[in-house]
């Protein structure tokens, strides 16, 4: 496995870890989102981030770990902490946040899957960070209309 790691560049290993972490707090707050959220479209938007990002994260998994990276299995402190600040919060004040939030990481990690499909050096990265930036371009569209 660390031989095939070695062959992997910084470039891709960040962008692993970059995105398994983002993916991860996606779904878990999408599933918050689903429980928590007061108006139906956060419950269902909440319920598609789950599903869409659950599905994209089996796929890098079996990427990476093809590759011989380590893929975590846990938020890491940073994302622990922005969910654990959402669950402490309820009604529309949970609807706002949780549209803003996911605005933000959708952002970052849409410039991360760009940046990986033009300067990654992975071809199987790259391709999936080519059509998984669709999803999130697509994702950053629903959200946007949560705020009108």
């Amino acid at each position: 496995m660390a031989a095939r790691a070695a062959t992997v560049s910084d470039v891709d290993k960040a962008f692993v870890a970059k995105v398994s972490q983002g993916g991860m707090y996606e779904v878990e707050l999408g599933k918050l989102a689903e429980d928590r959220g007061a108006r139906q479209d956060i419950k269902d938007q909440g319920n598609t981030e789950a599903h869409d990002h659950g599905l994209v994260g089996d796929k890098l998994k079996s990427i990476a770990t093809g590759a011989g990276l380590p893929f975590p299995d846990t938020l890491n402190s940073e994302f622990q902490g922005r969910l654990d600040r959402m669950k402490g919060l309820s009604g529309a004040a949970f609807d706002s946040a949780y549209v803003k939030d996911m605005q933000a990481i959708h952002d970052a990690d849409g410039a991360a899957f760009a940046k990986e499909a033009k300067s990654g050096t992975n071809p199987d990265l790259k391709a999936f960070a080519t059509e998984t930036h669709r999803i999130v371009q697509r994702h950053l569209g629903e959200l946007a209309a949560k705020t009108d």
